[in-house]
């Protein structure tokens, strides 16, 4: 991993604005700000892992809080009983663009399928 600093690292050290929706000690979540949804948050923990795989690697804990606050989002917006989606891209091929793992939570309308192939 690089040691250069990402975009969500200066968020977190609040060196860069956002919209806080939710935090906790190990996780923060803020809009994104290029919206895919009516609801679109991100979901990242405080310490910096690549992409999913490597956090789940190196802490099984810290992903389960990522998951769970990704739920306490949904819950703090209203979208727990319409549904919701939470993804995470992993690499460049799958959409990742910042390499400090994130979690999307999208929902707050109908969402289409996605992916090649649909549902």
């Amino acid at each position: 991993m690089s040691d250069a600093e990402t975009l969500f690292e200066r968020i977190i050290a609040r060196e860069i604005p956002a919209e806080v929706v939710y935090e906790t000690e190990r996780v923060l979540a803020f809009r994104d700000i290029n919206p895919q949804a009516k609801t679109h948050v991100l979901v990242v923990p405080k310490v910096r892992y690549r992409n999913v795989a490597e956090l789940a690697a190196a802490d099984a804990g810290l992903l389960g809080e990522v998951i769970g606050a990704a739920e306490k989002v949904a819950e703090l917006e209203g979208i727990v009983e319409s549904g919701y989606r939470v993804v995470f891209n992993t690499e460049s091929d799958a959409g990742q663009t910042v390499f400090h793992v994130h979690a999307h939570v999208l929902g707050g309308e109908q969402l289409g399928f996605f992916g090649r192939y649909g549902g």
